[in-house]
């Protein structure tokens, strides 16, 4: 047995499973005539095959340089090589190298950075490769290509996270965990946080007429809308379009591209009527997770796609959220990481209880602790401490406020792509009445991802605080119609207080009792039920609507309520003080207690 310092080179063929299953006896021709052609191209660079692995081989040579620049000139070749062919003839290797002491026996070698190499493999994009952040240090200025830092990630059986860099032909980037070329990222958040891998499925034109093209438009506009959340990753059109029209099981199609979830839909056109059909499936258990039918009038075609992309996406997107919560740790580490621990805080999040907020909230901490850069798990603490206040769940005090500001300031500061982040920073400046500060960052929200109805409810919050109530009624409801099974927006009350505003009590009362179905003791809604059932003159409703908000939060008063209203408008404080009133609210007290939370949209 013999030990050396060597540099490992590990490669496999990209959905090598698939290609076998339809022409078995072709394909491994097929790859033999590939490994045939850039074997020169090892032995140029001083390597040797140390064996081969039925779809792959392993590599190993005296020089990093060597062995990356080997693999480099490989991988352009087999670009080369697949240029011309149709995408399911096409043969993508994935490379991975890693330089270490191997022990030698005979033939083979062995070791822990053997297999590092190996694992290094598994993430590679398809026609690309994956080095570690030793080897590529160790090859410096040396190499003739530039590699991306696509940060550190943890493998099975390797005690250490592993700095990963890659590359592939024409300098395009693809993150590695996807094995697949995917989109550009919206968010600088790091690449083993964003563990779901996404992948949208053409939609099946069901119509008599040729509409390809508006089921195969709707399909890219969704990818693109989806691809702008920052909590998963969304494979490219060229990834999930080459199974258009084949009859695929969704667990092979989520197998070849590596897919967590897969949606799948389909366009019906009849007359002047769009009908669309989709559905998120978790492909390994075939669960559906979700499903929506969504049927449009013919008009301005380019408005209504654009208008079923955001109701497939915020309905999506937030059906994702919700599944990532409660999926088992895909991780086969044993240590508790920062993604782990937001994971499930996001999973007690979803209970929406007071005891499991408490929960959710320890757990976010816990991740902050754990990875003090992770902004996904600021902006949500930062969401579910305001939220907590405005449900009657947290006690509302300064200390509270200021520490959820600086949560949202530095979501944005690690995150600036982050539309999520934009949102709660430009809501709180809108709770604090900074009217300027929050407009430009619900603007900035809106600008990030337009498909968003976050962003939109926010600016709509903006308009409120700004006594712009017709606007703020056009976002909220817009938000509510497309964004309402997402529960870090509960816009119904916010549209309580902009209905109110105009004189519309009915709609008011409306909205206030939407807000209490989900949470029967949210503060802002008792109190703006109160009001509106006392400016509609229903005097005995509005004094029992009174009696149920105090009995809730016994030291209420207008005076101590009113002073967390930081309106831009004086009337519009004076016309709810009115109603406040009016519904036998107390207006002060010899004995005050902490004060109330303000105006929520619960963003």
């Amino acid at each position: 047995m013999e030990r050396r310092l060597a540099a490992i080179v590990c490669a496999d063929v990209a959905g090598y499973s698939r290609m076998m299953g339809a022409d078995e006896a072709g394909t491994h021709a097929t790859f033999k005539a590939h490994r045939s052609a850039i074997y020169p191209i090892i032995l140029n660079h001083g390597g040797r095959l140390v064996k081969n692995t039925g779809d792959g081989f392993l590599l190993e040579f005296p020089s990093i340089v060597g062995a990356i620049e080997a693999a480099v000139a490989m991988q352009m070749v087999m670009a080369e090589r697949n240029e011309h062919l149709p995408a399911d003839r096409a043969m993508q290797f994935r490379m991975g190298i890693h330089m270490g002491d191997v022990m030698a026996d005979e033939d083979e070698v062995f070791g822990d950075d053997v297999n590092i190499a190996v694992r290094l493999e598994s993430v590679a994009a398809p026609g690309g490769v994956a080095v570690s952040g030793k080897a590529c240090h160790e090859a410096g200025k040396r190499l003739s290509v530039t590699f991306v830092d696509a940060g550190p990630y943890r493998f099975k059986n390797i005690e250490e996270p592993i700095h990963v860099w890659t590359w592939q032909p024409g300098g395009v980037d693809s993150s590695p965990a996807r094995k697949a070329e995917s989109e550009t990222s919206a968010t600088n958040l790091p690449a083993q946080y964003r563990t779901a891998i996404v992948g949208v499925l053409p939609f099946t034109n069901l119509s008599e007429s040729a509409d390809e093209y508006f089921s195969d438009g709707l399909t890219e506009d969704l990818i693109h809308a989806l691809s702008l959340q920052s909590f998963y990753r969304v494979l490219s059109r060229n990834s999930t379009f080459s199974f258009k029209g084949k009859n695929v099981s969704t667990r092979l199609i989520a197998r070849e591209i590596d897919a967590s979830y897969l949606i799948q839909g389909s366009v019906r056109r009849a007359a002047n009527k769009i009908r669309v059909t989709a559905d998120l499936i978790a492909p390994e258990t075939g669960e559906q997770l979700w499903t929506g039918r969504f049927d449009r009038d013919m008009g301005d075609l380019f408005a209504m796609q654009d208008e079923l992309t955001t109701s497939l996406s915020a309905a999506i997107a937030a059906e994702i959220y919700r599944a990532e919560a409660s999926a088992p740790p895909r991780s086969s580490s044993n240590d508790i990481t920062a993604w782990d621990r937001f994971l499930k805080g996001l999973s007690y999040y979803y209970l929406h209880s007071k005891a499991d907020y408490e929960t959710a909230i320890s757990l976010f901490k816990e991740a902050i602790a754990l990875d003090p850069t992770l902004s996904i798990a600021r902006a949500y603490l930062a969401t579910i401490l305001t939220q907590g206040v405005h449900f009657g769940w947290i006690k509302s005090t300064r200390e509270l406020w200021d520490s959820a500001m600086e949560l949202a300031v530095s979501s944005v500061r690690l995150d600036p792509r982050s539309s999520f982040a934009f949102q709660i920073l430009g809501y709180l400046h809108a709770q604090e009445g900074h009217f300027e500060a929050a407009m430009d960052a619900a603007k900035r929200a809106v600008g990030l991802n337009p498909y968003d109805m976050g962003a939109r409810g926010v600016l709509g919050v903006c308009h409120l605080v700004n006594g712009e109530h017709r606007q703020a009624i056009e976002l909220f409801t817009m938000a509510a119609q497309q964004g309402n099974n997402d529960p870090r927006y509960q816009w119904a009350a916010v549209n309580a207080f902009s209905h109110y505003m105009l004189g519309q009590y009915d709609a008011s009362l409306s909205w206030a009792r939407e807000a209490l179905y989900t949470n029967p003791n949210h503060l802002q809604a008792l109190a703006i039920r109160a009001a509106a059932l006392a400016q509609l003159g229903r005097t005995a409703e509005a004094a029992n609507a009174a009696e149920v908000l105090l009995s809730n939060y016994p030291g209420l008063t207008v005076d101590r309520h009113l002073r967390n209203f930081r309106w831009k408008l004086p009337a519009d404080i004076a016309h709810y003080r009115d109603g406040l009133v009016k519904a036998g609210i107390p207006f002060t007290r010899l004995t005050l207690v902490e004060s109330s939370p303000r105006l929520a949209a619960d963003s």
